[in-house]
């Protein structure tokens, strides 16, 4: 297959010409057009890495799309994987979330279901995307370190994260914020809420700090690539480098971002932050930290579409030095990295031949095909 006239998007810079795939890999790059019969023309679009997706929840949405409605697993499934492919994920870590905020939560009625279907349809042949598992860890629950445990040895069990969503800390510090999100998310009155929040804050005190040190423990004896969530502070911070972490999920203020990025962990923050400009919890905007210097990944979380959005809007913003090459590392090159996947993330030759052919029209990014393994899967 050759792909002519396209603006290639390589790791350090974009250049006109076209290359050529043999086998599922990038076989030649030329900064020239191709005159070769039967070479696609790409119309001056531009020809980019598949976008890596490092945490995402959206398969959820699917597996239960209303309250108390369970929908067929591989049918669930393949909902979630068009969805991706859709908006240019050619490599995807779903995030699986264990122990839960709440008894009898959806999440945990339907964590085998998930995980065994996630193996099953790659088993099977029939996700478009490449689907690895991502195991959240919800510290503050008596059975999140047995649940952990289970999945740790998983062959599609590609990293962890650690996360306490309790009141008073991390994402919500703000408590008004912290009451809006779970009155709204289980439709609880106020003395409810109150309950709740009790709770969860008795939960976290019992179990979080246990959690986090034995899990910790266990991913680094395996060798499982750690990210730590919604750090604060420069206290959460190198605690989660002592531990082993390599990623920051979503640090919530600049202090933290900073720290994160000085001591060798990667900072990730949401796309959806990008895109609506800030953060719905009220903490720190994905843009200020990009203009400072310290944003080196993104993920496109609940919303999968954002993340291509994202990238091109981070390129468009004059108040950071991010051009079209650097923003794209962060939904490419840079998951790739952290992952340890050397095989992906940037268009080389000697690479996987996951693309994306992308154009903007009317100020809106719209991906005309996308690539797996030098496949056409949308």
């Amino acid at each position: 297959m050759i792909i002519t006239n396209v603006q290639l998007v390589l790791e350090n810079e974009v250049i006109n010409g076209s290359i050529e795939i043999e086998n599922g890999v990038i076989r030649a790059m030329s900064d020239s057009g191709s005159r070769q019969p039967g070479a696609i023309d790409g119309n001056k679009g531009y020809l980019m890495p598949g976008l890596i997706e490092l945490h995402t929840d959206n398969l959820e949405k699917y597996f239960t799309p209303r309250p108390k409605v369970s929908w067929p697993e591989l049918s669930a499934m393949a909902a979630h994987d068009a969805q991706l492919i859709g908006a240019g994920i050619t490599t995807v870590l779903d995030a699986i979330a264990v122990g839960d905020v709440r008894d009898g939560g959806h999440r945990q009625e339907n964590l085998d279901k998930m995980i065994d279907t996630i193996v099953k349809s790659g088993d099977l042949g029939l996700n478009r995307a490449e689907h690895f598992v991502h195991i959240r860890c919800e510290l503050p629950h008596a059975a999140t370190l047995e649940l952990a445990e289970k999945y740790l040895d998983l062959e599609q069990t590609h990293m962890v994260s650690l996360m306490d969503h309790s009141p008073g800390q991390r994402q919500f510090v703000n408590l008004d914020k912290y009451y809006e999100y779970y009155q709204g998310k289980y439709n609880l009155n106020v003395q409810q809420m109150a309950e709740f929040e009790k709770d969860q804050r008795a939960q976290s005190e019992q179990w979080s700090d246990a959690n986090r040190y034995a899990i910790a423990k266990l991913c680094r004896e395996k060798r499982i690539p750690l990210a730590s969530h919604d750090d604060a502070t420069r206290m959460h911070v190198e605690e989660s480098h002592s531990l082993g972490l390599v990623l920051a999920e979503f640090p919530t203020t600049i202090e933290a971002a900073q720290r994160s990025h000085e001591l060798g962990l990667k900072v990730m923050m949401g796309a959806p932050n990008v895109v609506r400009g800030g953060s719905h919890s009220g903490n720190v905007a994905a843009h200020e930290l990009a203009t400072l210097g310290v944003l080196d990944a993104l993920s496109s979380d609940y919303f999968p579409g954002s993340l291509i959005d994202a990238v091109f809007k981070l390129a468009d913003d004059e108040r950071n030095d991010l051009d079209l090459a650097a923003a794209t590392r962060l939904a490419t090159a840079n998951p790739a990295s952290a992952l340890n996947l050397s095989d992906r993330g940037v268009v080389n030759e000697g690479l996987r031949a996951d693309l994306l052919l992308v154009e903007r029209k009317a100020g809106q990014v719209k991906i005309q095909q996308v690539l797996r393994q030098g496949s056409r899967v949308f």
